[in-house]
C-alpha cells in the first residue's frame, strides 16, 4: 500500500459543537488509524442503533408487540446503548463526535 493511499483522511462534517469530524486511516499512526476506523464503524453502528430504537417504538405504541416482547426490545435496546458506551470509551471517542453534520438535511444522528 502506498503512502498516499495510506493517508486516506475523510472530511465528514462537524460534529454539533462545531469540532471537525476526521476519520484517519493514516499508515504512520496506526493508533489515529484505529480510532478513525473506529469512529466511522461506530457512527454506523449507532445511526442504526437509533433506527432500531425508532422502530420498536413504533411497534409498541401501534400495540403489534406482546408486553413480553416490549420488555425483551427495551432490555435489547438498554444492552446496545450500553455496548456503544463502553466502545466508546474504549477508543476515546465522545458520542457527540459520531454525529455527521449533512448540511441543509441537518445532523445524521439523533442527539
Amino acid at each position: 500500500m502506498s503512502r498516499e493511499v495510506g493517508r486516506v483522511v475523510s472530511e465528514a462534517g462537524r460534529a454539533p459543537s462545531g469540532q471537525r469530524v476526521r476519520y484517519r486511516l493514516d499508515g504512520d499512526d496506526p493508533e489515529a488509524a484505529e480510532r478513525g476506523l473506529a469512529a466511522l464503524v461506530l457512527t454506523i453502528v449507532e445511526l442504526l442503533r437509533q433506527l432500531m430504537e425508532r422502530q420498536a417504538l413504533r411497534r409498541v405504541e401501534d400495540g403489534t408487540v406482546s408486553d413480553e416482547q416490549a420488555e425483551r426490545l427495551g432490555t435489547t435496546l438498554m444492552r446496545l446503548d450500553e455496548a456503544m458506551n463502553e466502545l466508546t470509551e474504549r477508543f476515546g471517542i465522545e458520542r457527540r463526535e459520531l454525529n455527521i453534520d449533512l448540511g441543509p438535511l441537518g445532523p445524521l444522528l439523533d442527539s
